[in-house]
């Protein structure tokens, strides 16, 4: 990982992902529980919307600049917070050992997103759930189109997020079953494409 996907790319992600985002923030993480795998903790952000039932938080990030923005909201924190490992592909967790995984604006980034929900399956408990928002394709065939041809690009700047996954998708492939989904466009911003802001279960 170099300089600025380190030092300079955490910070810009720390503000374009703050304020206007807290709301989804706040959405996804209302019906958390017990043990919480974070994959792709950032800088911390979503720790002040954990729920009091919450008991620890299961950190994995890659990168060392985001935690160290992280480490005053997770000093602040009434949950622990744990840091367990680095890469969601690979996760130092045994089988069904966890209530429940939380993943916000991750999925477009991690290389392996198919690897990785495939991890997050065999972690969670049977009835545990993955609690997700992210943003992915668009519906739009005009959108989608400009999405693939400017990822590349878009994915050099922005430590390899990807403009065009199909989020829904990829979740019910891992053998998840989505119990709720509600997707938009945001206003003023068709590059982004779909939101989606999401649950889903693990059924043995």
């Amino acid at each position: 990982m170099g300089w600025y996907d380190d030092q300079i790319l955490p910070r810009l992600t720390d503000v374009v992902l703050g304020r206007p985002v807290e709301r989804i923030r706040g959405r996804v993480t209302a019906e958390l529980s017990g043990e919480v795998l974070e994959i792709g903790f950032g800088s911390g952000r979503n720790v002040a919307h954990n729920p009091s039932v919450v008991t620890r938080v299961l950190a994995v990030e890659p990168s060392a600049g985001a935690a160290k923005l992280a480490a005053r909201r997770v000093a602040a924190s009434r949950v622990p917070v744990l840091v367990v490992g680095a890469d969601g592909r690979h996760l130092p967790l045994a089988d069904g050992s966890v209530d429940h995984v939380l993943v916000t604006w991750t999925l477009c980034t991690i290389p392996d997103p198919r690897g990785a929900l495939a991890e997050i399956a065999r972690v969670l408990r049977p009835g545990g759930s993955l609690h997700f928002a992210e943003h992915g394709r668009s519906p739009r065939p005009r959108i989608a189109s400009w999405q693939d041809r400017l990822t590349p690009m878009w994915g050099r700047m922005a430590g390899g997020c990807h403009l065009n996954r199909p989020i829904a998708g990829l979740v019910e492939a891992s053998g998840l079953t989505l119990t709720r989904l509600d997707t938009y466009s945001p206003a003023g911003l068709p590059l982004v494409g779909l939101m989606s802001e999401g649950v889903a279960t693990k059924d043995r």
